[in-house]
């Protein structure tokens, strides 16, 4: 025969539009919670005072409240939140006139109606000043236009790279099918004369990166920018756009294919930001590929700079002649020596602003105190 139903200790607060009931039981199993009737039903096994059992209560409220009751579970109490159907203030939880020897007041959360009524008037008061505050800024009538080029901008440049990208993978693969290693290192000699347009015309267009970081199109800061569009630039107009002996060396299909690996990840990443979507592996490529290929591009680009040097020596070419009576001569293979030193320092800031980026936007999320 089974014995009379167990009951747990419930404490309950009210707002004028809530009711806030917590229920002491720990390891809450199988909890059954229904209103019917105006009827809250409590059925749940857990352990409370009489030990690990099966607790049951019923409560008429004195009012109607709404039969869809809210419920949450933690390792040491059951919180559960009804809601009136009238905003008004309760004398009392139950329509019996006697409280229930398991019901009680609960203090932590307990508001007299003035104080409730006060906390009220402070929370539409505060939604009140945020909708000021929101009407106040003006709104911006090119918002849609800056979107749209923005949106374009990164798509012309995911195109672009993505064209170098995939007509250099298959140049490799094609002429590496043919007679081996002489074909394939064919593809490496002969990059820059196929490739070098498009590299043109997207490192051109990439110095509005630096503009959009300017004027605050963007939110990017303006020295990663700066370092990144500026670096390449020198790579490919100065060292190898002014030297035909570089544009053949094998050095050149490196940096080309690195400098597109990335922006493959990069770009789309950005265009799809710009209308509000994000697309979780889309993000971790983003942040992750700079990993190993930034450092590949920087080791290429360095490569190519020291190659060059030996070629700037005997040329003479960008040398700078003081007039007498210095008759000095500043050769321009000192100042690349120089630059040398600025990429790894360059290298550096960007490795810094993407660590932090990565961390920021896949690092763990901290979990908001209840």
């Amino acid at each position: 025969m089974a014995g009379p139903s167990l009951r747990p200790h419930v404490h309950w607060a009210q707002r004028h539009r809530e009711l806030y009931l917590r229920v002491e039981l720990s390891d809450v199993q199988n909890p059954h919670i229904a209103i019917t009737d105006n009827v809250l039903h409590f059925k749940a096994q857990g352990h409370g005072a009489k030990g690990d059992n099966i607790y049951e209560f019923q409560i008429e409220f004195l009012e109607p409240v709404e039969p869809n009751p809210v419920c949450r579970v933690t390792q040491r109490q059951l919180n559960i939140t009804v809601q009136k159907k009238e905003s008004n203030w309760w004398e009392r939880l139950t329509k019996q006139e006697k409280r229930p020897l398991f019901l009680a007041p609960d203090f932590d959360r307990w508001l007299d109606e003035s104080d409730a009524e006060m906390e009220l008037k402070e929370k539409e008061e505060e939604k009140i000043n945020k909708m000021k505050i929101e009407s106040r800024v003006p709104k911006d009538p090119f918002k849609h236009l800056k979107r749209g080029y923005l949106v374009m901008y990164n798509l012309v440049q995911f195109l672009g790279f993505s064209w170098i990208f995939v007509n250099m993978t298959v140049r490799l693969f094609i002429l590496g099918k043919g007679n081996g290693f002489l074909c394939l290192t064919d593809s490496f000699y002969d990059t820059f004369h196929t490739i070098s347009d498009m590299m043109y015309f997207c490192q051109t267009l990439a110095l509005m990166e630096i503009m959009n970081a300017l004027i605050g199109l963007v939110r990017s800061p303006l020295i990663p920018a700066v370092v990144q569009v500026f670096g390449r630039n020198f790579v490919l107009f100065v060292i190898l756009g002014t030297l035909e002996e570089m544009q053949s060396k094998p050095v050149v299909f490196f940096i080309f294919y690195f400098w597109s690996i990335i922006e493959l990840f990069r770009y789309p990443y950005y265009m799809l930001s710009c209308i509000g979507i994000e697309w979780k592996p889309l993000t971790w490529l983003r942040y992750t590929a700079w990993i190993p290929f930034y450092p590949l591009g920087g080791l290429s680009e360095a490569v190519a700079i020291v190659q060059s040097i030996p070629i700037f020596n005997e040329t003479g070419k960008f040398s700078l002649g003081l007039p007498n009576p210095l008759n000095v001569t500043i050769q321009f293979s000192f100042l690349l020596q120089l630059y040398l030193i600025a990429l790894f320092l360059g290298a550096f800031v960007n490795f810094r602003h993407l660590y932090k980026q990565r961390k920021h936007h896949l690092g763990p999320k901290k979990r908001k105190m209840k």
